[in-house]
């Protein structure tokens, strides 16, 4: 017993692991990081803090609905946990909840034992994560190219732009639409009535000339919202664009329906690429087995944190498909990405949305300033996801108007109960 206890002096231990409990879980409301976000903070008994996020633009609710199944649970149990609560996700910004809460599990487990998250999930396979800088969209073609160039500069090897409708409603003879179709958000892509005429699909073709002469051959550049266009309108637009080698062409059709994907993919010569609103492994599996897409686009607070997300992309590489990250978030979703992407093999690029958003960097200490550097960020060694804390001074600068709480007790989650079993 001497001999233990002389030993255990000389052991740098983080907490004590299998005592460790959750006992509080709250949230900040931010807005402008770069949209609208949720920050999870979960406490334990024995003073470890974990932090997540949930997804941009979902509401708070979806995590908070969680705590009563969190409280009392030892967050290093992570596939326990995620299992009892992955029943409260789904799709879309419902998933934003569990995905969120899976990242701060993730931070504790890490910071409890003394390790990288990455280090959960099987190690790394990089030191810097790639990121692609997501650009808005401007109706010149030369302006857009000179915003994409200033991208290039900075050190960013991947972009990403708007090719789509939205550069044709004013263009005439560019489309075939009803009445009320610009302003529909809410019909489906198949059901729309849209058509991409002839010289709709010149006019977007002209203008991705345009920007690849400016960005040049050197830099790959993909291309999202092409609006909501039937399956032949995708496939002709995807063949005008062949010529132009992108990186790959985004969520041209609602992701739900894989043999339209399977018939777009087998049809044009550039990649294909969905699955921000995915959410878990089972909602991947069918796009996947038919290999229906080139490129799977999770975005990890909506498909399921840190682990789910991995094991997505783990199945897509046994079937010959490269893993790209969807996101749109503060340093602490992405800081959630950067130990999945650091840990899974056929990563390809993280989404960055924040490039025009001065001091995003700061909202998280004891990190490189700015995070991203030469178009990377370095891999942390430092224990969960790797920052120091949040500055608080600055969370409460950027709190949304509409619900400006900052990690407000939340009291009246702790009775939320039902007999959640899924089975009789």
């Amino acid at each position: 017993m001497e001999h233990s206890s002389v030993t255990e002096e000389h052991v740098a231990t983080a907490s004590r692991p299998s005592a460790l409990r959750i006992t509080d879980v709250r949230v900040a409301n931010l807005h402008g990081v770069p949209f609208r976000s949720s920050i999870i903070r979960i406490d334990t008994d024995q003073g470890l803090v974990g932090y997540g996020e949930v997804r941009d633009q979902a509401s708070a609710t979806y995590a908070l609905v969680l705590k009563s199944r969190l409280v009392g649970e030892n967050p290093c149990n992570l596939d326990k946990i995620f299992r009892k609560i992955k029943q409260f996700g789904f799709h879309g910004r419902q998933g934003g909840g569990v995905s969120g809460v899976e990242m701060a599990l993730m931070d504790l487990a890490g910071k409890a034992y003394g390790v990288p998250a990455y280090a959960l999930v099987g190690g790394k396979f990089r030191d810097r994560i790639r990121c692609y800088a997501d650009t808005p969209s401007l109706p010149d073609p030369a302006a857009m190219g000179a915003r994409l160039l200033e991208r290039k500069q900075r050190g960013f090897s991947m972009l990403k732009m708007d090719v789509g409708i939205d550069l044709l409603w004013d263009v005439p003879g560019a489309l075939i639409a009803p009445a009320g179709a610009r302003e529909d958000q809410t019909t489906m892509h198949p059901f729309s009535g849209i058509q991409v005429t002839a010289k709709g699909v010149e006019h977007l073709a002209a203008y991705v000339d345009t920007v690849r002469s400016i960005v040049g051959y050197d830099v790959a550049l993909a291309a999202d919202h092409f609006g909501h266009i039937a399956l032949d309108s995708c496939i002709r637009i995807g063949r005008a664009l062949e010529p132009f080698t992108l990186a790959w062409i985004e969520d041209l059709i609602p992701w739900q329906l894989t043999d339209q994907w399977r018939q777009l993919t087998t049809s044009v010569a550039v990649p294909t690429c969905t699955g921000e609103d995915i959410y878990l492994l089972d909602g991947f599996r069918p796009l996947l087995d038919a290999g229906a897409i080139r490129v799977v686009h999770p975005d990890p607070a909506t498909s399921g944190g840190i682990a789910e997300t991995k094991r997505i992309g783990d199945y897509a590489q046994e079937r010959g498909i490269a893993m790209a990250l969807h996101l749109a978030a503060s340093p602490i979703a992405t800081m959630a990405s950067v130990h999945l992407a650091a840990a899974t093999e056929n990563f390809l690029a993280l989404e960055h949305h924040a490039a025009d958003v001065e001091l995003w960097s700061d909202l998280v200490t004891e990190l490189p300033r700015p995070l991203i550097q030469d178009g990377h960020i370095a891999v942390p060694e430092t224990p969960g996801l790797g920052f120091g804390d949040i500055d608080e001074e600055l969370f409460r600068r950027h709190l949304d108007p509409r619900d400006p709480v900052f990690f407000a007790e939340t009291t009246h989650w702790d009775a939320e109960s039902s007999h959640d079993r899924l089975w009789s």
